[in-house]
This record gives structure tokens, C-alpha cells and sequence, in this order.
């Protein structure tokens, strides 16, 4: 059973579990890497999601631990070729990444190319496969509407992904409880709901993971654990 097979217990350490902690920032340096990197081991993260040039450094970082190397591919606009976003994914499993936080094409959604955003996911599914790494597609839901969402989450499940997520942090906005609803309700447990953006307290990381997200995307884990209430278990 992997760790997203089951909802968990909603303990500070199941918690932790369920992040996914990203650098993703243009300013970060190496010295910002491994202080993370760092972070996410004392806390018992589960994920570092990290930019493709530093998916190496961050899997000598972090090699021994629990802490599994995520890489985002076609960050942040999705607006790469299908080839560039499959040689982008091949290269970061080659570096040691374990998943992948790839964006669809959101132009080409709205564009209507259904077809070709599909293909484009798949593309980067057939590169995981093989490693058995995990493929997130990364919506963008801030510019969809809910019929929008629900139709990008069935491209996603069609194309092979494992999750659908709500945001990459770095558009005009991010996950809202509204659009987790409609990914969980399309997806119906057949694929993991990542909530992504503006989670930055504990009470909303719970929340998300109370609807049925089985994770959560994060930057400032040490952060919102250290909101937990008082008494809270480990």
C-alpha cells in the first residue's frame, strides 16, 4: 500500500506525511535547497517538490531518507511542447525524481484542443511508467470554471495521470474548496486530488485533507505544523 492509498489519521506526522513542500521560487539558491531539503527530513515530509535543474542536488540531499524527490515539468505555464515536457520528465526521473508535477496546456484546453492536451499529458506518462513514478497534472483552476475542471480531470485520468492538482502557486490564484469538490467528485477515488496554493495554515491544510485530498501542496511546512493546535498528537 503506498502512502496515498488510504486517507490518513490526521495526526501532525500523518500531516507532514501528505506535503509536498516546494522550491519552485526563480531566486532560490543551492543554500535555499538544502535548508529545505533539511526542513522536510526534521519534519518528516513526504515530498520536496523541486525545480528539474535541482532535482540531482536534491536527491543527494535527501538519499537515505523517506523524503521522495518530486520534479515540476513545464512549470509554470505549461506551455512547452509535448516532446520538450516528455525530455524535461525523462531527465528528472533520470536525476532521481520519483514524481512529477507536470501543467497541462491550459491554452490549449481553453483553445478547446482537448485532443492535444491530452496527448500531451501522455506523453509524460509514457516517460513515468517505466520508473513507476507518480504523474501529477497540474489544472491551473483559477482560470476554469467547475464544467472546465471536471472535463480537464477526465482528460488527465484518460491520458494515464495518477493525481489531478488544483494550482502552481504561481498564478492569479489557488486551490478554493469549490474546485477540490469538483476534482474529487470527477476523479471518484480513481486518482489522488492534490490541493496546491495559498495553503499556509494548518487549519486549511486540514480542511483540504478532511474533503479527500490525499495531498497537499505547501510552501512553508515548518510553517503550518507549528500552528497545530496545542496538545495536538503526534
Amino acid at each position: 500500500m503506498t502512502r496515498d492509498a488510504a486517507k490518513p489519521s490526521l495526526t501532525p506526522a500523518a500531516v507532514a506525511r501528505a506535503m509536498d513542500h516546494a522550491v519552485l521560487k526563480p531566486e532560490y539558491t543551492g543554500a535555499d535547497l538544502a535548508r529545505h531539503a533539511a526542513v522536510c527530513v526534521e519534519l518528516g515530509v513526504g515530498c520536496l517538490c523541486v525545480r528539474s535543474v535541482d532535482v540531482a542536488a536534491a536527491s543527494r540531499l535527501l538519499a537515505g531518507t523517506p523524503v521522495v524527490v518530486a520534479s515540476v515539468v513545464g512549470f509554470p505555464h505549461g506551455a512547452q511542447r509535448p516532446e520538450v515536457k516528455a525530455r524535461e520528465a525523462a531527465l528528472a526521473i533520470a536525476d532521481g525524481a520519483r514524481e512529477l508535477d507536470m501543467v497541462m496546456a491550459i491554452g490549449g484546453f481553453l483553445s478547446g484542443d482537448h485532443v492535444a492536451v491530452r496527448d500531451d499529458i501522455a506523453a509524460v506518462v509514457r516517460e513515468a511508467r517505466p520508473a513507476r513514478a507518480v504523474v501529477k497534472v497540474i489544472l491551473e483552476t483559477c482560470l476554469l470554471s467547475g464544467v472546465q475542471i471536471a472535463a480537464a480531470c477526465r482528460l488527465a485520468e484518460e491520458a494515464g495521470a495518477d493525481f489531478v492538482k488544483t494550482s502552481t502557486g504561481f498564478g492569479p490564484g489557488g486551490a478554493t474548496p469549490e474546485a477540490v469538490r469538483v476534482m474529487l467528485d470527477t476523479v471518484g477515488g480513481r486518482l489522488g486530488v492534490k490541493a496546491s496554493g495559498g495553503i499556509r495554515t494548518w487549519d486549511a491544510a486540514v480542511r483540504y485533507l478532511e474533503m479527500g485530498c490525499s495531498r497537499i501542496g505547501v510552501g512553508d511546512a515548518a510553517g503550518i505544523l507549528a500552528g497545530r493546535p496545542t496538545g495536538a498528537g503526534s
